[in-house]
């Protein structure tokens, strides 16, 4: 790393490869400063960039604990612990690839089918060539959609993975087609994804009807449920998951309810007997290698959180994505 340069009065570090990285800390303390995400540059301080980081606060499709509107925001103040060096994977992302925070896309909270158009253009507007690559805090599960359609205009129907602890596959609510549980249904009639390449992983509690399971395996998807974690372990959730996607491009979409309560209390759904934070991580990391296009981290609701410790996990959870997305750069 070279000395920090100043853009906008603050502080940036510039690696060896020319990529503007986080506010140096040995400046401006962690706790000081604008709280973008990880302490990157905002979107308009580069002149171009390979990832970014986009928060969208909406929560008007939740159907019971409101307050995952407020989640960007939580994440992003959560992620200033975030360092530039991720041991693990012996990568440094933000000097690998150039990552931003793009702020947030404003969707209508009294218009679902409005919110959805903004939010598809939104990210749509920051996928100017196919290299880029957009992770995205939300927010309620609702936002998958949109930002999966704004996938397709770029790379065509893409395989999904899909951690959480319920399937996201259900009909209309109220008589509402579009909620934080229908994404990927409608993602699936769509035709946004590659039929047969998508898993959902660390499903568990009730369900409505045995004819949910069925209804979601003839929708293309194949189910790793939590209770098999315990069994086949990381190994075979990641040999699952490969053997699934294959070569295509993948879209993961993460619902930190997929996190046991104990790991990540702070959300509009929780179920028990759910993903410790170590297990998910872990899964991540062995995706190394596989072509990530595009992923979401959503349903942080901060007003049910203890000590930031959901928002923290979430603020990870984005780490290991674009440091993923930064190795396959």
């Amino acid at each position: 790393m070279t000395e920090g340069d100043q853009v906008e009065s603050q502080p940036y570090v510039r690696s060896a490869t020319g990529k503007l990285g986080q506010v140096d800390a040995q400046v401006v303390p962690r706790y000081a400063g604008i709280a973008t995400f990880a302490r990157l540059p905002q979107r308009h301080e580069v002149p171009d960039y390979d990832i970014a980081v986009v928060g969208v606060p909406f929560d008007s499709g939740v159907t019971y604990r409101p307050g995952a509107r407020f989640g960007p925001a939580a994440i992003r103040q959560a992620s200033r612990l975030l360092k530039p060096y991720h041991p693990a994977m012996d990568v440094s992302p933000f000097a690998s690839a150039q990552v931003v925070d793009a702020g947030d896309i404003t969707a209508n909270p009294f218009d679902i089918a409005e919110a959805v158009d903004q939010v598809r253009e939104g990210i749509a507007g920051l996928l100017s060539r196919p290299e880029q690559r957009v992770v995205v805090l939300g927010g309620d599960h609702t936002i998958a959609l949109p930002s999966l359609q704004a996938m397709h205009r770029v790379h065509g129907p893409v395989a999904l993975v899909h951690f959480d602890a319920h399937l996201d596959t259900w009909g209309p609510y109220f008589g509402a087609p579009c909620t934080h549980g229908t994404p990927f249904r409608q993602a699936s009639e769509q035709g946004l994804l590659v039929k047969d390449r998508s898993a959902h992983i660390g499903i568990r509690g009730s369900l409505y009807d045995k004819q949910d399971l069925l209804d979601d395996e003839s929708l293309g998807f194949t189910i790793v449920h939590c209770r098999d974690i315990d069994r086949i372990g990381v190994d075979g959730v990641i040999e699952r998951i490969r053997d699934r996607v294959g070569e295509h491009p993948v879209y993961v979409s993460i619902d930190v309810d997929v996190l046991d309560p104990a790991f990540a209390p702070g959300t509009g759904t929780p179920e028990i007997g759910g993903m410790t934070s170590r297990e998910l991580v872990a899964v991540l990391r062995a995706m190394r290698g596989m072509h990530i296009v595009g992923a979401d981290v959503v349903e942080v609701a901060p007003a049910y959180d203890s000590g930031e410790v959901t928002a923290v996990a979430a603020a990870n959870l984005g780490y290991e994505l674009i440091t993923l997305m930064a190795d396959d750069h």
